[in-house]
């Protein structure tokens, strides 16, 4: 049951993005990005908003089935810590398994923003986001770190988060959202297609 607010936890407003493309057990990629958000809400009883739904083919190319990708947004009084624990214990219930990065999933659940909060650092973040593919491939950060250091390359991501936040602005790249999807190839943005 949600913490009754106080007024000295700030709130913050949390994008996250959705993608599965493996059976769950609660079914197919749609129902279980459907049933994340139930639990969710069950969980934190917040004022999620979800996004269409999109199929996007899987990233990196020819790496497995296509994806169901989707973004929600809501208010929290969670810290973003917390909050990515709670995302993964989402993701856990759902059968989720990390064996191989970028591997077929059956839920995965990415905290993009947590308001304009960086973390841990500006420097980290740049470190993370020069990272060259071949390196993205095989490792994954040890620590959080936001924003999400390849949103603005991703229209699997953008896409559905432009559906929510079309106007959120990158705190250490002074862009929106939108200025990053209208800037990707128009291949790039007809990969991502809606389902409903």
């Amino acid at each position: 049951m949600k913490q009754p607010f106080k007024s000295e936890v700030p709130v913050g407003r949390a994008l996250v993005c959705a993608g599965a493309n493996a059976t769950s057990i609660w079914g197919d990629p749609s129902r279980t990005i459907k049933k994340a958000v139930e639990m969710l809400k069950t969980r934190l009883g917040s004022d999620l908003v979800l996004s269409r739904l999109y199929q996007t083919p899987a990233f990196p190319a020819g790496a497995g089935q296509d994806f169901v990708n989707a973004a929600f947004t809501f208010e929290t009084d969670l810290s973003a810590h917390e909050l990515l624990s709670e995302l993964h214990q989402i993701e856990s219930d759902a059968g989720r398994t990390r064996e191989v990065r970028w591997g077929a999933r059956t839920l995965d659940l990415d905290l993009i923003a947590m308001d304009q909060e960086i973390a841990p650092d500006a420097e980290t973040w740049t470190k993370w986001e020069n990272l060259p593919l071949d390196e993205q491939m095989r490792l994954a950060p040890e620590q959080l770190i936001l924003p999400h250091p390849r949103v603005h390359e991703r229209s699997f991501a953008l896409v559905p988060l432009c559906d929510l936040a079309p106007d959120w602005h990158h705190p250490i790249l002074g862009k929106t959202l939108t200025t990053f999807r209208d800037a990707l190839s128009p291949e790039d943005l007809q990969s991502v297609k809606p389902l409903n």
